[in-house]
């Protein structure tokens, strides 16, 4: 029970990794990403690869979940995110640049804690 909620935390936490500095303005970063989160520490889930959506420096995952993403990504394309889904929450941080992305992620819920790393592609 707790692996689907760290899995998801840590699912949105890279999510959040692609997020953009401003809602109204276009960045570099906007587009289409596949993001894979590899587990490293903890009792989740090995790997997962999702499709994440950028518009207007503006992150939104490409599929069908449920939970809040908030982050940014400076214009030197340094990124600071965090996820929540219940009692779940997730934190990332790395960089992107024009066309792949990486960086690490720490998830908690219920008392549990997975970390890892991700990395993504623009698509």
């Amino acid at each position: 029970m707790i692996g689907p909620m760290i899995r998801t935390a840590g699912l949105a936490a890279v999510a959040l990794a692609l997020a953009g500095a401003c809602a109204e303005a276009r960045t570099p970063y906007d587009g289409t990403w596949s993001v894979l989160i590899v587990t490293q520490k903890g009792d989740c889930d090995r790997a997962y690869r999702y499709p994440v959506r950028i518009a207007n420096g503006v992150v939104g995952y490409a599929g069908e979940a449920s939970f809040n993403v908030s982050g940014r990504v400076t214009g030197k394309g340094s990124v600071t995110v965090s996820v929540t889904r219940g009692q779940a929450r997730a934190d990332g941080s790395g960089r992107l640049s024009a066309n792949s992305g990486s960086g690490s992620w720490r998830g908690k819920s219920s008392g549990a804690s997975c970390s890892g790393s991700w990395t993504a592609e623009r698509r």
